[in-house]
């Protein structure tokens, strides 16, 4: 009988951490969709600076070809731009797994948002429509993952020294 009263108090535990965990994914994607549309937004005024000789260009000329009217790519583009922002904040539940060592929740978080990257950038055709393109975007898109990882590894890691500073010289003065 022990083990059956264990089982339910285990099994409602975990009921009410994975509610938990789809209330923070769900309120972080919302917060993300509207970050993600910025951050489109800006990177298409960037681009559009260095590349587009005084012109603004909202999206890719083929996108616009594929739905039939710019505006029309511009929505789906915003609407995409939006979706990865929610679906990459959302994903950020998994540094909040405090059972998972940074290696494992880097991997998933990194294969979770690769899965949500790839098909974007093909749809909105920020990546070639061939084998070589999309290798590319992927190497590139790795390549910015690493770097932005290290830069907050860093960060964090400076961080906590200046913490563990300070409790030390705390902890002498008394």
């Amino acid at each position: 009988m022990f083990p059956d009263v264990m089982s339910q108090k285990s099994k409602k535990y975990w009921e009410c951490e994975v509610k938990d965990m789809l209330k923070k994914i769900i309120s972080r994607g919302l917060f993300g969709f509207p970050l993600g549309l910025s951050i489109g937004y800006t990177f298409t005024i960037i681009t559009s600076l260095i590349w587009a000789d005084g012109y603004y260009v909202p999206c890719m000329p083929e996108l616009v070809e594929m739905v039939g009217s710019e505006i029309g790519a511009v929505i789906v583009q915003a609407l995409l731009c939006g979706l990865l922002g929610g679906g990459c904040a959302g994903c950020s539940v998994i540094w909040d797994v405090e059972t998972w060592g940074l290696a494992k929740q880097t991997g998933i978080y990194f294969l979770l948002i690769s899965v949500l990257m790839m098909p974007i950038a093909y749809i909105t055709y920020w990546t070639e429509h061939s084998l070589t393109g999309i290798v590319k975007y992927f190497g590139m898109f790795a390549c910015n993952y690493a770097i932005i990882w290290l830069i907050q590894y860093a960060f964090i890691r400076h961080n906590i020294k200046k913490m563990n500073a300070t409790l030390h010289q705390q902890h002498e003065s008394e």
